[in-house]
């Protein structure tokens, strides 16, 4: 069979993927480590849970607004306007199956065949295929560690066109955990301003930060921006909901209603009780949160300072989310029992295949030479996972 031509360009998840090995071995018996998974290891809190429960209990599983339930889109912009001090309707707001469908659901409205959108690597995985499936090309942006992953301005500007449609901003970002400063953030706003395009702030990570003060991304810093920008989150990562797939987009009224008849024609509604659930967890206690956040906290510390005491290895201190992205490109062109380590595809492949340690390759987040490490997961198995890393580095020639 024939396949759609515009698959050729689109890569297979490099995550999910490796989840799955993972998991497939560890069915096996194998005492597989994972720090592939973005998502917490906290269970979902039990005020929400409740709330599904008794959702089903009452028979809410019919067939809502695709936009999704009125009191949902209420409070979701209530949260925006106490939490992030921005200003929306409920016609600006479309609740989505996870935030994913959230950015694929924009470029789907958004873009034409051959408009660009800018992208800042180290990237999420999925951006430059969600624009590719769009008909749109994505064109990047790339960052340093020594810079803590921060956009320059001037890199910004070369890369603007009058083809680009779109800038996707994310931070706390996945992979590298670093988050864009409010200086940077301005700097990057002077340059948006002279170029008429959407402005797209994935937030999703927003409540997994560890720095000192609130909050903010580019709407704050440059409310001028805010009429074209697009808000992006949802309820996956800061209350422990990954599974129950229920994301959101917050925008420009006419994108938001093209975004809806995108989703008309492939999901309709995200899962009618999932959103009862997402309802109680704007309502209820953080404490839950704030709990799994601390813990997140002292995690990274853990997995950073440990990977620092690895020859061959450093890594910056996240400020987000919780991913560790070391640098191993010291290791790469060593050998390991004789097999040259030709990158972090390679790499990654030998710590599963002889370590048990899931670990992502950078490559598919544009940096080779580095690995993602998820520390959503046990103290006792980041010590593991550690132990095992410096094992097989003691073992390359």
């Amino acid at each position: 069979m024939q396949l759609a031509k515009r698959l050729k360009s689109v890569k297979p998840s490099p995550t999910l993927s490796l989840n799955a090995k993972a998991r497939a071995l560890a069915a096996k018996g194998a005492d597989v480590l994972s720090f592939a998974a973005g998502e917490p290891d906290f269970d979902t809190p039990a005020h929400i849970k409740d709330a599904i429960k008794a959702a089903l209990d009452s028979g809410f599983t019919k067939y809502t607004a695709t936009g999704g339930i009125p009191e949902l889109k209420t409070g979701i912009v209530e949260k925006l306007e106490r939490e992030n001090k921005l200003s929306f309707t409920p016609e600006q707001i479309v609740v989505t199956v996870g935030g994913k469908q959230a950015i694929y659901n924009c470029f789907q409205a958004l873009l034409s065949p051959g408009d660009e959108v800018v992208i800042f690597s180290p990237y999420w995985v999925s951006y430059p295929d969600m624009v590719r499936l769009a008909d749109g090309e994505p064109k990047f942006v790339e960052t340093q560690s020594a810079d803590n992953w921060t956009p320059d301005p001037k890199e910004l500007k070369k890369v603007l066109s009058p083809r680009t449609r779109a800038v996707i901003f994310n931070s706390p970002s996945n992979p590298t955990g670093a988050v864009i400063s409010r200086k940077a953030l301005e700097a990057l706003a002077d340059v948006l301003r002279d170029h008429d395009c959407l402005i797209i702030t994935d937030d999703i990570y927003e409540r997994l930060l560890y720095l000192d003060g609130p909050f903010f991304n580019i709407a704050n810093v440059a409310p001028d921006l805010a009429p074209r920008t697009l808000v992006i989150n949802g309820f996956s990562k800061a209350f422990s909901m990954t599974g129950l797939r229920l994301g959101y987009a917050a925008g420009p009224k006419d994108l938001i209603a093209g975004m809806q008849m995108v989703q008309d024609q492939s999901t309709s509604n995200a899962t009618s009780v999932i959103q009862k659930g997402a309802v109680a967890a704007l309502k209820g206690p953080t404490a839950p949160i704030d709990e799994m956040v601390k813990a997140f906290a002292r995690r990274r510390h853990l997995m950073t300072d440990g990977l620092n005491k690895i020859p061959g290895v450093k890594c910056r201190l996240p400020d987000g989310a919780f991913y560790c992205f070391p640098d191993l490109s010291e290791l790469i062109g060593k050998s390991y029992k004789g097999v040259g380590i030709s990158g972090s595809m390679k790499l990654s492949e030998i710590l599963l295949d002889d370590f048990l340690v899931a670990a992502v390759p950078g490559e598919p987040f544009g940096a080779e030479g580095f690995l993602r490490l998820s520390f959503a997961t046990s103290d006792a198995n980041i010590e593991k996972g550690l132990a095992r890393l410096a094992d097989f580095v003691s073992k390359l020639s």
